[in-house]
């Protein structure tokens, strides 16, 4: 059962305990076996990609590739009201990361410099897909929706299949309307590993997108490490909210959202900050009530043991915490929550007001739902359409340019040492 905690009766040591992330164990286990299974891919290909998904996944498969049977049989297999809900769901994503969609920059100094920067797609891409517990279509949707939109050439797609080696329909239709170039029947580091160096299969990428478990995570933080490996979008860790809400709230509303947030796994984390001591009691009740008829309860009573109710006497007080926590999602239950914005320094995605429920942004509000966790909020940005683009800058300089700030280069360079570059730019005056 989640517990309630007034904030100021709390030691220093205790409130930081509060505002502390699950921790995983094992840590140097999870990085060896990572590392094992990178390696044996590397050296081995679709045979290692065979033989850890048997071993892994509990599948035998004679082929790694999703074929174009299966992606026409999958239609057949889901009701059209359903299709139209995906299509429904990529126009808006679509829409979203259009508007989003960087344009060319261009600084004119009017002395003969010109400098532009112009964005362009990165070629391949590799999408990771979780289909473990719960097979995430809004996931697949938030990934290839920004990388169709940005132009990447070609879009990999890799995700768990079931016991008889079939992938989940949705799954299928949604990546066959945004035009993903394959999809492939792999989950776990091994996915990642294909995807980081390539196979016989598997066509090796420039960067992995995509959430994941601690193994997918470890997986992409290492091949992001390595110079033959590839790029990653974001560090990723367990799913987290944050709710701040204040005694108008409805808690049943509150409760809703704690629970939506828990029931991704055992290791997520939901935390309420609240002014109202009557409201934190409500919600409590009311998450037991909801926890008690909940689908997923074994996995919300054990994500709810590190999860907590605090009691704050301020507004004020409830976003400087929540400042501190950078929440992958931060919902703001509060009166005039426009009133806040300003106020709010470090959160993946915000919610405002009573009606913005965190799980409308997961499907349906246009915005991606990929963020950044476990405190990375403080410096990363969620998941967005130039993540799937990289910037070139162009520089365009005049015989008048470099005379207006060629000598100004030149005592730079000289001042380190490098006469080389000095000279790369003497030389060009000396011919004007």
């Amino acid at each position: 059962m989640i517990e309630i905690y007034n904030w100021q009766e709390l030691s220093r040591a205790k409130q930081t305990e509060l505002l502390s992330r699950p921790v995983s164990t094992n840590k140097a286990s999870l990085v060896a076996g990572v590392r094992n299974i990178l390696n044996e891919v590397k050296q081995n290909g679709d045979k290692a990609l065979l033989e850890f998904t048997s071993k892994f996944d509990g599948v035998d498969l004679d082929n790694i590739e999703v074929s174009q049977n299966e992606i026409k049989q999958a239609y057949s297999l889901v009701s059209q009201d359903d299709i139209n809900l995906i299509k429904n769901s990529i126009v808006r994503i679509s829409n979203y990361h259009e508007v989003m969609k960087p344009k060319t920059t261009v600084c004119d100094t009017n002395d003969g410099v010109v400098c532009k920067k112009v964005y362009k797609p990165i070629e391949k891409v590799g999408l990771y897909v979780p289909g473990g517990s719960a097979p995430l279509v809004s996931t697949l949707i938030m990934l290839a929706a920004p990388a169709q939109i940005a132009g990447c050439k070609e879009v990999y797609v890799t995700t768990p299949c079931d016991k008889e080696g079939n992938v989940y329909p949705l799954i299928l239709i949604a990546a066959d309307i945004c035009k993903v170039s394959k999809i492939y029947k792999l989950g776990g580091a091994q996915a990642i590993a294909a995807l980081a160096y390539g196979t016989e299969t598997v066509s090796k990428v420039n960067k992995i997108y995509g959430p994941g478990n601690s193994w997918v995570t470890e997986a992409k933080q290492q091949v992001s490490n390595d110079s033959h490996g590839a790029a990653i979008d974001l560090p990723a860790r367990p799913s987290e909210v944050l709710v701040v809400a204040d005694e108008v709230a409805d808690p049943r509303f509150v409760a809703a959202d704690l629970l939506a947030q828990v029931e991704h796994g055992t290791d997520s984390q939901a935390l309420l900050i609240t002014t109202s001591q009557i409201l934190a009691d409500k919600v409590r009740n009311e998450v037991s009530k909801q926890t008690s008829i909940a689908q997923r309860k074994a996995i919300i009573e054990k994500s709810l043991e590190s999860s907590a109710i605090i009691v704050v006497d301020t507004l004020s007080q409830a976003i400087n915490i929540a400042n501190e926590y950078a929440s992958e999602h931060l919902i703001l239950n509060i009166e005039n929550a426009d009133n806040y914005i300003d106020s709010i320094e470090n959160a993946g995605a915000v919610f405002l007001g009573p009606w913005a429920a965190e799980a409308l942004g997961d499907y349906i509000t246009g915005s991606n739902h990929v963020l950044p966790t476990y405190g990375y909020a403080k410096a990363y940005s969620g998941l967005a359409t130039i993540d799937f683009m990289k910037a070139i800058s162009i520089q365009n300089v005049s015989k008048q340019g470099i005379k207006n700030i060629g000598q100004i280069a030149m005592r730079l360079a000289d001042i380190e040492g490098l006469k080389a570059h000095e000279n790369a730019i003497a030389i060009r005056l000396e011919s004007l």
